[in-house]
């Protein structure tokens, strides 16, 4: 089922937005139409990530209660990073 959107803009902003959708081969209710979807799809995008990000936040706090985790020192994160980075750079080289 759609749904209807009102809102209210002052006339020459309308009229301008009227001719530019109109040059682009669009009705203005095309165009805010469009925008409205777009919107939409951010929002699903950052929710879907939110999602992901809540699902690897509570794993490594399982990992963690159940004494599976393992820790490693500052050091050896920053060698392992700077090891990762290099393959990245090393890769994007070719």
């Amino acid at each position: 089922m759609d749904t209807r959107i009102q809102f209210r803009v002052d006339e020459e902003t309308k009229r301008l937005a009227q001719l530019m959708a109109e040059s682009q081969g669009r009705t203005l209710s095309d165009a805010c139409r469009e925008l409205t979807e777009e919107l939409a799809e951010q929002q699903r995008k950052v929710m879907t990530h939110d999602q992901w990000l809540t699902e690897q936040v509570n794993a490594a706090f399982s990992k963690l209660d159940s004494g599976k985790s393992e820790f490693v020192t500052h050091e050896e994160a920053s060698l392992d990073m700077e090891a990762r980075k290099m393959k990245i750079r090393n890769i994007a080289k070719k």
